[in-house]
């Protein structure tokens, strides 16, 4: 496997500053508990009923990725430069973090103009001193690596990357026993000092299972077509499983 690790000079390889009086430019969290997973609302099957509105809405999303795609080999330079001054507008800066193998995980905002190099100087300066000179890889599941050694990658800034706002990438060593989950993340005790807790995910269940207007007994809220599509919750659909059998 190819080199991953970006030359960097003595200052870049210098770990953040840890002074006591200005905050860390970064987070560090540390892996989620494991345990029994609260259990969720039963929700009737008219909970994923959608109206007529959702309907309209998922068909009007739809068309419109339909005509960028159509549209998209037609753009002229300069529609494609004022589209990409209007993402780096919207989105000047661009939130990493970088998963280790045992949950524990690092993150940082950059300039959406960054290149991934500086991704990888920052992680590298996290490190233990004995595992800097490790080379690894920062990567997207399922196959896509990002690594600073490629053209495609490494020329292009994390805006031209589909990095921006934010992402999560996962690092892999190129030793393989520092792969192992069991192994605690092998960062420097400075970087381990400043460990807090995941923030919890949203909960969806109290709002579902909390009665209508009418007092309990009320029928469930419905969510939007878009915020369905964005795996709010796992169960699918039935008419999303009719209409996946009539095209197959």
């Amino acid at each position: 496997m190819s080199s991953e690790t970006p030359s960097t000079s003595a200052a870049e390889a210098a770990p953040p500053s840890q002074s006591t009086e200005e905050p860390v430019s970064y987070k560090v969290f540390r892996p989620p508990q494991s345990g029994p997973s609260p259990p969720r609302a039963s929700l009737p099957e008219s909970y994923f009923t959608p109206t007529a509105a959702d309907l309209q809405l998922a068909q009007a999303q739809l068309s419109a990725r339909t005509q960028a795609l159509t549209d998209a080999p037609f753009k002229t330079q300069a529609a494609r430069e004022a589209e990409a001054k209007v993402k780096r507008e919207r989105w000047p800066t661009t939130r990493i973090r970088v998963k280790f193998p045992d949950g524990t995980q690092l993150e940082k905002s950059f300039p959406s103009t960054d290149r991934i190099k500086s991704v990888y100087v920052f992680v590298r300066s996290c490190l233990r001193d004995d595992v800097k000179p490790i080379k690894f890889i920062l990567y997207q599941p399922p196959r896509r690596d990002l690594k600073n050694s490629d053209p495609k990658v490494r020329d292009l800034s994390l805006l031209d990357l589909q990095l921006s706002p934010s992402s999560v990438l996962l690092l892999r060593f190129e030793d393989p026993p520092l792969n192992d989950t069991a192994l605690p993340a092998p960062l420097l005790p400075s970087v381990l000092s400043h460990v807090q807790d995941l923030p919890a995910p949203p909960s969806f269940d109290s709002d579902a299972s909390s009665p209508g207007p009418g007092g309990s007994g009320g029928s469930a809220p419905k969510l939007s077509a878009s915020t369905l599509m964005q795996g709010a919750e796992k169960k699918v659909p039935k008419w999303f499983k009719m209409g996946s059998s009539s095209e197959s």
